[in-house]
């Protein structure tokens, strides 16, 4: 795994490992059959993966109490959400994963996700992330931009392929024949593995001391 100082000797290459994070209810529908095809190649490329599966079970929005500024983890344990930053932990790059609803990500994803980046945003930090979302038609574009912007205000380098990372299908059987979203997987799956491995030996950026500002001041 990449250390704290963003290096890694060769012979812990092996040793690199994606966090697949599936936002649908559903184990192993659409989103996971995306992600089941970005982690084949992944693991061609000797990448170890891991999945984190968000469930059916409630998921909580952030309350804004802040007791995370102290801890790095929510104060809401009654879900997975510091399971999620315990995981992030351990991993080097990230895939997310979706379903479409309404043209935006499963809400209970976004609910995670919003405590898990801002409470642990540290085990997300500058490390490679990219975003898959799955949808039977439309607002797969609009889902796609709203979950990359956790990776972009993260400082996370966002892996692409060779199109959007859109799978189409409303069953598992109709997502395995979107034969252009399948290789767009692929390809993500090999772009992943090369800014990793490309990364492993390169120290991350030094960072300014954080000016925050607001409009009217």
């Amino acid at each position: 795994m990449i250390g704290t100082d963003g290096t890694l000797g060769p012979s812990e290459e092996a040793r690199m490992k994606v966090l697949l994070v599936n936002g649908s209810p559903h184990t192993e529908g659409c989103t996971y059959t995306a992600l089941r095809e970005v982690e084949g190649r992944l693991n061609v490329e000797g990448i170890a993966t891991e999945y984190f599966q968000i469930g059916t079970k409630p998921v909580y929005g952030c309350i804004a109490c802040h007791s995370c500024n102290n801890s790095d983890y929510c104060a809401l344990t009654e879900d997975r959400c510091n399971d999620l930053i315990k995981m992030a932990e351990q991993s080097d790059g990230f895939i997310f994963g979706s379903p479409v609803y309404y043209s935006g990500p499963n809400g209970a994803l976004c609910a995670i996700l919003d405590r898990a980046f801002y409470a642990g945003g540290r085990a997300f930090f500058q490390k490679p992330g990219a975003v898959v979302v799955s949808c039977r038609r439309g607002g797969a574009t609009a889902a796609f931009d709203r979950l990359n912007k956790y990776l972009m205000i993260s400082q996370m380098p966002v892996v692409s392929s060779q199109y959007w990372n859109i799978i189409h299908g409303n069953s598992p059987e109709e997502t395995r024949q979107d034969l252009e979203g399948l290789q767009i997987m692929r390809t993500l799956g090999k772009n992943m593995a090369w800014l990793l491995k490309s990364l492993a030996n390169s120290p991350r950026p030094e960072q300014e001391p954080w000016i925050g500002t607001n409009f009217i001041r």
